[in-house]
């Protein structure tokens, strides 16, 4: 799934738009990251309650106004909730808009807090036990970290705690990329890069006992050492990355999610030992075990979910696109 934070830089800005010069195209687009972490610092002033209203205000104008994003979440949950009927399905479109607002104004604080801040907004940890008896088998563990409410967070708090490394894709401007890593390692992560070289260091932090955390349900780019598996009950193009490490390095899978409490209140985090099947030697039937946990933590908190990604972009030779035709199109397959 694209970062948020390659999202936003990809925003407009009002500089010698339309004058067709390249230089300072190339100017605007290198200077983003700099308007950006200012704008993060100035936000980063305000405590999360004001912060998710600030988001909540937000999703209600992408609520209201035609825009990419709620076309995507209107197909998704088509596609997904299709025993909902027209208005419930409506109501979980508004509400989902609203936390991926809330999502992206609370990076302000998730981005810049220290340590003390960022342990402040952990009101209820469940489950930790399963993720520490797991690092017991001197195995590593494999963290699995849905785009499931502030999942942002979850690599904070394992990083304050724990031998830390996430994988992560770079984007395609430098500024950004440093931008990315000084806020995501600055308590204690370490961000890997999607290459052969990351997943030699992640081979590494495993065989040491340390954790390694991926996103399970981001649709990768290359077409071959894929798998399409159920996902909602529509077939989707997955990772076999998280499947292989597990397979060859006998490192035990876990679950991690943050869910964001009403009103700003902080997180309820969640750790669960995901299903033995996932560890299996066979591809497929790992990748549905793998998409089917993650089914059943988003059934938890829906609205939570990032709906606003095209997840199903990709598909099966022969089928056609959800996201590039009419939107009876989804209602149709569902």
């Amino acid at each position: 799934m694209r970062d948020r934070l390659t999202a936003l830089a990809d925003w407009p800005l009002p500089v010698n738009i339309g004058t067709g010069d390249s230089s300072a195209r190339k100017h605007r687009f290198h200077t983003k990251p700099l308007l950006l972490h200012t704008a993060l610092t100035l936000l980063s002033a305000f405590p999360l309650p004001v912060l998710h209203a600030l988001g909540t205000s937000l999703g209600w104008t992408l609520w209201l106004i035609p825009n990419r994003r709620k076309r995507v979440a209107r197909v998704n949950l088509t596609l997904c909730f299709p025993r909902l009927n027209k208005a419930a399905r409506r109501r979980l479109l508004r509400r989902t808009l609203v936390e991926f607002a809330k999502s992206v104004t609370e990076l302000a604080l998730l981005w810049t807090g220290s340590a003390a801040k960022i342990g402040r907004l952990v009101k209820q940890v469940i489950g930790e036990q399963e993720l520490r008896d797991a690092l017991a088998q001197d195995k590593g563990v494999i963290l699995a970290i849905p785009h499931l409410g502030a999942w942002e967070f979850v690599g904070l708090y394992c990083g304050m705690r724990y031998d830390f490394a996430a994988l992560y894709r770079r984007p395609r401007v430098a500024e950004l990329d440093a931008l990315m890593r000084s806020v995501r390692e600055r308590l204690g992560s370490r961000l890997v890069p999607a290459n052969i070289g990351g997943i030699r260091t992640l081979h590494r932090v495993l065989h040491r006992g340390g954790v390694v955390g991926i996103l399970p349900d981001q649709v990768p780019n290359e077409d071959h050492n894929v798998v399409y598996a159920d996902f909602f009950g529509i077939s989707a193009k997955t990772m076999v990355l998280l499947s292989r490490l597990a397979q060859r390095t006998g490192a035990p899978v876990v679950f991690a999610c943050a869910e964001r409490l009403p009103f700003g209140q902080g997180y309820r985090l969640r750790f669960n030992r995901g299903p033995s099947t996932i560890e299996c030697a066979d591809l497929p039937t790992s990748v549905a075990a793998l998409n089917g946990e993650i089914e059943r933590h988003v059934r938890q908190a829906p609205a939570q979910y990032q709906w606003c990604y095209k997840r199903f972009r990709q598909r099966p030779p022969g089928e056609v696109s959800f996201y590039h035709n009419s939107p009876g199109t989804a209602a149709r397959h569902a």
